[in-house]
């Protein structure tokens, strides 16, 4: 650009300057590459800018509102900034959802899951990946097979069998298949653990094999101590999974009383529609529901503010972006 603006002040427009300028501008505005011109540029920033923002309304109004006072809700001139901040929905919604003891319940469930699946289904992942067995395609496809099937299939059988262990209204149902690989979508990590020891170098097992190691050494000495990144991916996964999971909690646990917080959102939807119908419709009532989801979001934000980096690598290593 400054040689055109030199050319310009000279006057000089013979058929090479003309020339050099036009290549001047294709390389700015289109690039020498597809993907480096100035116009793909600004084509991708606004394809990211508009996905963002699809992401980030529900957030931003879910925010907006449940800090607006009555005048705010009250005035149609107030749709995204309000004039003051109120923290009483906040208040109110800590108090029906009874954050205190469903937060540690949630936490107790979602993480003792994702620790138990990481071990699990990264044994089965690698018996998949690395060792001979029979019927080692038959078993595989009914591995694909549990992760395709809806689990409305299975929840019946579920909850007879659990009713007769004396399992129903506890967090045993939720827990204990992860012992074995299975739970929420135990399929899948299975899969990612496959297919990241599927691409780690034999030379790991030959030399540690020479050495006289056992299968059992092999793996908890040399193939779970590399595969950082497929753990990572699997305990971020199960982890946000299981906090959010609704339908499992409410099948296993319908009638307890101390429930994890996607029930407690659930029931505290229920009083404020029943109270509603005795009453009349409410201004707080939309307030109080943002509030209560934002108490539950919040953690899950919190912990992928801190693992983005880290998350984003173990999806590239173990080949889900493929």
């Amino acid at each position: 650009m400054q040689k055109i603006v030199r050319d310009i002040k000279n006057s000089r427009f013979d058929a090479h300057t003309v020339s050099r300028w036009l290549t001047t501008l294709k390389h700015l505005f289109i690039g020498k590459e597809a993907d480096k011109g100035l116009i793909f540029r600004l084509f991708m920033y606004l394809i990211l800018i508009d996905v963002a923002f699809i992401y980030i309304k529900p957030i931003l109004y879910m925010i907006t509102t449940m800090i607006k006072d009555s005048s705010n809700l009250l005035d149609p001139a107030v749709i995204w900034v309000p004039r003051s901040f109120f923290m009483g929905h906040l208040e109110e919604a800590f108090r029906l959802l009874k954050y205190s003891s469903a937060f540690w319940i949630s936490m107790t469930v979602a993480l003792s899951v994702a620790v138990l699946q990481v071990i699990s289904c990264a044994v089965a992942g690698y018996a998949f990946a690395r060792l001979e067995f029979p019927l080692k395609k038959f078993w595989f496809v009914c591995l694909i097979f549990t992760f395709v099937m809806p689990p409305q299939v299975t929840i019946l059988p579920s909850i007879l069998l659990f009713k007769d262990f004396g399992w129903i209204n506890t967090y045993l149902p939720l827990i204990v298949p992860a012992i074995f690989g299975h739970g929420l979508k135990g399929a899948l990590f299975v899969i990612i653990y496959r297919q990241f020891f599927s691409t780690l170098p034999k030379e790991l097992e030959e030399a540690a094999k020479m050495d006289g190691a056992s299968v059992f050494r092999v793996f908890f000495r040399v193939m779970l101590p590399i595969s950082t990144s497929a753990i990572i991916v699997v305990f971020l996964f199960s982890f946000v999974w299981n906090w959010n999971d609704f339908y499992y909690p409410t099948m296993y646990m319908f009638g307890a009383k101390e429930v994890p917080l996607s029930i407690s959102l659930s029931r505290l939807a229920a009083s404020l529609a029943a109270e509603a119908e005795q009453s009349g419709p409410s201004i707080f009532a939309e307030p109080i529901k943002m509030a209560a989801s934002f108490l539950i979001i919040m953690p899950v934000l919190v912990v992928y503010m801190f693992t983005q980096r880290w998350f984003v690598e173990g999806v590239e290593r173990t080949g889900l972006v493929e």
